[in-house]
């Protein structure tokens, strides 16, 4: 009698992770609970993340200090900004080219990390990114450098940002004004733009195929990750809430009410039960 060959157990993929910063991990400077516990449950599974911000004001390291001060415990090499992905983006374009940038530290330390030249000369690319102290004699000189060829890149299309005192105009509400008075638009790096879900996979080495995005949005978070071939899930502690959500025409893999709601489950996060 011939022996069967024994089946093998079929091995279970190990999932990734990317997840929003605001609304899913922290709301303002308070920690979203559970958030601690995902993430050591995350690093107890071996499992590789990145937390994805469009802000591009911080450097990892400010993130991580920020990140710290509310109990979370993220490596600067596990934090992916709008800002690093335009790096990312524009030295794959143009290697070592040169840039006129309005923004913060994050933006402008990337850009010099990824061998960038800023400059106000003759530039390659306009960059556009956050800042709480937009400069109308560097928004002019900016727009001067589109007409005279400059191509033009913004960060991220939020037009909001927030504040203590209430909302702040962001890159998009600047970077339309520009492009009203030069008539060019920006390309945005930022989500929704799949590109940063992308580039964080690249950065991260995982394979969209057994990759999650966790957001609080669905016309950033939920439609990149969608349209980069990632699943998908909703937490409801941030912006978005069931009704809000029901009115797009995509819909996340999984909806939850917060990030709490993922504990236990890392290893297999669409498992039934």
């Amino acid at each position: 009698m011939t022996e069967q060959p024994t089946e093998q157990p079929t091995e279970q993929p190990q999932w990734n992770y990317l997840t929003d910063m605001d609304g899913v991990l922290v709301h303002e400077e308070h920690l979203v609970p559970g958030a601690d516990e995902f993430l050591a449950e995350l690093k107890a599974n071996g499992s590789r993340f990145l937390v994805l911000t469009n802000n591009s004001i911080y450097t990892p390291r400010d993130l991580r200090a920020r990140l710290a001060h509310t109990g979370l415990d993220v490596p600067e090499d596990a934090i992916w900004t709008s800002a690093l992905a335009t790096a990312r983006f524009l030295s794959d374009q143009r290697p070592n080219g040169s840039a006129f940038v309005i923004g913060e530290a994050g933006l402008t330390t990337a850009l010099h990390e990824a061998g960038y030249v800023l400059t106000d000369v003759d530039p390659d690319y306009v960059v556009l990114g956050e800042t709480r102290t937009y400069s109308f004699t560097a928004i002019t000189r900016a727009i001067r450098l589109i007409e005279q060829g400059a191509r033009f890149i913004a960060t991220n299309p939020d037009p909001t940002g927030p504040s203590r005192e209430g909302v702040l105009p962001a890159t998009g509400s600047v970077a339309a004004l520009i492009e009203r008075a030069t008539g060019m638009s920006p390309y945005y790096v930022g989500k929704p733009n799949p590109l940063m879900m992308r580039s964080a996979l690249r950065a991260l080495g995982a394979h969209s195929e057994h990759t999650v995005m966790i957001g609080d949005r669905m016309d950033t978070d939920i439609h990149s990750g969608i349209e980069a071939g990632l699943h998908t899930v909703l937490v409801l502690s941030g912006i978005s809430t069931r009704e809000s959500a029901e009115r797009y025409p995509f819909r996340p893999t999984m909806v939850v009410d917060s990030i709490a709601d993922l504990v236990g489950r890392t290893a297999d996060p669409f498992r039934a039960g």
